[in-house]
């Protein structure tokens, strides 16, 4: 951790909404005028498109290791990740790259999509480092990438919830069949267990998305639960300070489930994580400006 170059997570898995909070944060930064240095997690992965591809069919024809998946330690740079939000920490400099997703993504940078760009140097003079990915609080037995961030941030739908998105993106954008995401969602369950929702522990501050309508089976469900048909969890690991009776005040129908659980509708969320995340974020910046 850092004051003077403090590292800024958010965590979350394919299919979890992520983007939604990372727009959020985006909305901060411009409104505050505060500089980040932009880290995707998509960038710390191990191998390519096509070799992912060849690494899981060899771990299905010998067998030793039928899980391996974009959620665990085989297919991604652990290591490397804590070294960036170490070194960033100390110096404020670190290195990044991109993962090109599709033609348009890669079509600037004259590769093919499911390809990575050259590493290159941070930008110069950055406020804080800004990462979202599926790895921002991941502990294993040599690599502790959570204790390097200063704010770190879950984003965890109930699992129905998840699956209904992943299948419903993957299935609409990506042109996978039901039964090829299904299949992805069961090779990547161990991993899932032990390296994915651990995190979740570790995080400063968790928006969980809960629907009020029957996601009972996310394999056949039509439509993905829109936010009005849902209430979002707020958990604070340390709800000390945190000015309740004022978000309370300024989101309507919200109420506390727990000491440290505020419950806000679903079409809220987005004011919902203004109103949370801003002091935070001005905080950092202010003990950055002090150190």
């Amino acid at each position: 951790m850092s004051a003077k170059h403090p590292v800024i997570a958010i965590t979350g898995s394919s299919g979890a909404g992520t983007s939604t909070v990372k727009r959020s944060f985006e909305h901060i930064f411009r409104r505050e005028n505060i500089t980040s240095a932009v880290v995707e997690g998509d960038s710390f992965h191990r191998y390519d498109r096509e070799e992912m591809k060849k690494a899981i069919q060899n771990s299905e024809k010998t067998g030793a290791n039928n899980h391996i998946s974009h959620f665990g330690p085989e297919a991604n740079l652990f290591g490397e990740l804590e070294a960036l939000f170490k070194g960033y920490g100390e110096t404020g400099a670190g290195k990044r790259r991109y993962y090109l997703h599709n033609d348009q993504e890669a079509e600037p940078w004259r590769q093919q999509p499911g390809t990575f760009t050259p590493w290159e140097d941070l930008p110069a003079n950055t406020d804080c480092l800004f990462y979202e990915g599926l790895h921002g609080g991941v502990k294993t037995e040599t690599v502790d990438v959570a204790r390097h961030t200063d704010l770190l941030v879950g984003v965890v739908p109930t699992v129905n919830l998840e699956w209904i998105q992943k299948i419903h993106r993957d299935t609409n954008t990506r042109g996978y069949s039901v039964e090829a995401v299904t299949q992805t969602i069961l090779r990547r369950m161990h991993d899932y267990v032990h390296y994915i929702t651990p995190q979740f522990s570790r995080t400063h501050i968790n928006f969980q998305r809960v629907p009020v309508v029957d996601t009972s089976n996310p394999f056949v469900a039509r439509d993905i639960p829109t936010l009005d048909e849902s209430f979002v969890v707020i958990r604070y690991r340390d709800p000390h300070g945190v000015d309740f009776p004022y978000m309370l005040t300024m989101i309507h129908d919200s109420f506390m489930s727990r000491p440290n659980c505020l419950v806000v509708p679903g079409g809220k969320m987005e004011l919902a994580i203004q109103l949370v995340l801003t002091p935070l974020i001005l905080q950092l910046m202010e003990k950055r400006k002090r150190g």
